[in-house]
Order: C-alpha cells, then sequence, then structure tokens
C-alpha cells in the first residue's frame, strides 16, 4: 500500500523528469529560470515601459504622452523619439538639488543606520543562544506593525508638545519646545529607524560565521580586544557592511512617505518630486526620465561595489 502510494506520488514528478529531459532543461535552469522570469516580469518589463515613455512628449489627453510610432503622410511607420526631457533634468536645478539632497539624505541615514546597528549586531552575534533569540526577535518585532503607523507614532514624539519636548521641559532641561518637527533631523530619525533591521540582519548573519578560532589567535598572539576587532572582526565583516549599507541606502534614496510626514516643505527628495510630477503636474514623460536616472544612479554603484567584492573573492 505503501509502496504504491509512493509510486502513484513520485509518477508526476518523473512526468516532469522525462519532459524536461525532452526539452533539454535541466534542473538547475529549471531554478534560475524562476527568479529570471520574475524579475523580467516585474523589474525589465516596467523599466522598458518607463524608458519609452521619458522618450515621449506631454499630451493633455488619455494616455498623457505622445505615441512612440506614428504613419507618415506616404503611410510608412516612423519612430517619434526625443531625449528632451533628460536634456531638461539636467539642465533644471530643481532636480538636479533633488537628486543631490536624496544621495546625501540616504548617505547620512546609512552612515547612521551602520554605527548604531553594528553594535547591536555584534552583541547578538555574541550572546548566548537563549538571549540571542529574543534579541533577533526584537529586532524583526517592529515588521509585525504597519510602516505608517511606526512613521506617525514618531510624529507624536517629534511634535511640539509630544513626548520628548514634555519630558524635556518637564526635568528643567528646556524652557520652550524644540522644534523638531518638519526638519531634516526628523527625516533622519524616521529613515533610521525604519530601516535599522535591513542593516542589522545581514551584519548579524555575517557575524554570526565568522571563525571564534581566528579571535582567539589574535588573543594569544598579544593583540588587544581593541585591535582584535579593528584587524579582524571588521575586515572579515565587510560583506556583511556593504549588504546591509545597500539595503539602507538604495530604498532611503527613493523614500517618499518619511519625508512627507516628518520633513518640512524645504525638504527636497526625488522621491516627492515623482510624485509631484506623476500625480500633480500629470507630466508622465518627465517623471519617467526622473525614474530612470534615478534607477542608473542607484544602480551603477551597486555594479561597481559587487565587481570589487566579486575580484577580492576570487584573489
Amino acid at each position: 500500500m505503501s509502496a504504491g502510494n509512493a509510486l502513484t506520488r513520485s509518477a508526476p514528478w518523473r512526468g516532469t523528469a522525462w519532459l524536461m529531459g525532452k526539452l533539454g532543461i535541466s534542473g538547475r535552469t529549471l531554478v534560475i529560470a524562476v527568479p529570471m522570469l520574475w524579475l523580467g516580469v516585474f523589474f525589465l518589463a516596467p523599466f522598458f515601459v518607463l524608458g519609452r515613455i521619458s522618450l515621449a512628449e506631454a499630451l493633455i489627453a488619455r494616455p498623457p504622452y505622445t505615441p512612440l510610432f506614428e504613419r507618415g503622410p506616404d503611410g510608412s511607420l516612423q519612430i517619434i523619439a526625443s531625449l528632451e526631457n533628460y536634456r531638461f533634468l539636467m539642465t533644471d536645478a530643481l532636480y538636479r538639488n533633488a537628486y543631490l539632497s536624496s544621495i546625501r539624505v540616504a548617505l547620512v541615514s546609512t552612515i547612521f543606520a551602520l554605527l548604531i546597528g553594528y553594535p547591536i549586531a555584534y552583541y547578538i552575534a555574541r550572546a548566548p543562544e537563549p538571549k540571542r533569540s529574543i534579541l533577533l526577535l526584537m529586532v524583526i518585532l517592529p515588521f509585525w506593525t504597519s510602516f505608517l503607523l511606526r512613521v506617525y507614532a514618531w510624529m507624536g514624539f517629534l511634535r511640539s508638545n509630544g513626548v520628548i519636548n514634555n519630558t524635556l521641559i518637564s526635568l528643567g532641561i528646556i524652557d520652550a519646545p524644540l522644534r523638531m518637527m518638519q526638519t531634516d533631523f526628523a527625516v533622519y530619525i524616521g529613515i533610521v529607524y525604519t530601516y535599522l533591521p535591513f542593516m542589522i540582519l545581514p551584519l548579524y548573519a555575517n557575524l554570526t560565521k565568522l571563525d571564534s578560532a581566528l579571535l582567539e589567535a589574535a588573543s594569544d598572539l598579544g593583540a588587544s580586544p581593541f585591535v582584535t576587532f579593528f584587524t579582524v572582526t571588521l575586515p572579515l565583516s565587510l560583506p556583511g557592511i556593504v549588504a546591509g549599507s545597500m539595503l539602507v541606502f538604495i530604498p532611503a534614496i527613493g523614500e517618499y512617505v518619511i519625508p512627507a510626514l516628518l520633513g518640512g516643505p524645504d525638504t527636497l527628495m526625488i522621491g516627492r518630486v515623482l510624485w509631484d510630477e506623476f500625480f500633480s503636474s500629470r507630466d508622465w514623460p518627465v517623471a519617467s526620465a526622473v525614474a530612470i536616472v534615478m534607477l542608473v544612479l542607484v544602480v551603477a554603484p551597486i555594479m561597481w561595489l559587487q565587481s570589487i567584492q566579486n575580484r577580492r573573492e576570487e584573489g
């Protein structure tokens, strides 16, 4: 009975293996094809759509941009494409300042997230097993609540009559409320708080793989804990630092919700510019060009860092 059930259960797999063999598809190719298909449908296809719209001109119509192909008077098919939107981005100071401001905010937030997240990840990685699981759960716990609710909670902390100002006034540290809402300071706090787990988790995964024998060997050779950390632990944890920094920097550079809720009207980030161009100005070609340039600005350094890491691993 059990042998028959096992035979029945294995029959579909044998049929699948036979079909894959006939088509010349190996199991490894099939495993790789699934994520590649996902990336092709949900990344490359929208990317090409945005690229096509960025070469068009804005229209008051549906869709609000000119078609890419048009038939001429003689019936021939003509391609209507222009790089005018990209030239406009390079000459307009608003977009240059938005890109520079977004890079600055994302870079500073990534540095603070690293300075805060590295000690936390190091402490969790060195904690004994029962305590380590509890600490790791506390890091993941914010993901169980809504991202929007967590940002709104910071509004209650940072406003003039919020928890922080009321506590400082009651302790006699300040006489008047501090202005923290609608400032870059509030944006930094919101981004670092929101994306801090993305920094801690890759660092924790990397630090737990460190061979303790290396630390013991450095100690036996007379190295102090300070020297051991900067000569052994820190260099070996560079892959985790790079992974965590990318996971924080990439979403932070295009962040819209946090600057809109915690930042002021002078907080200029590319996510807000994209929203205004798409939904307020209805200039889809310029908005698509903004998105394409932002994607290039993000992907180029990632590919550069990846190539450096690959060369280092090969060396």
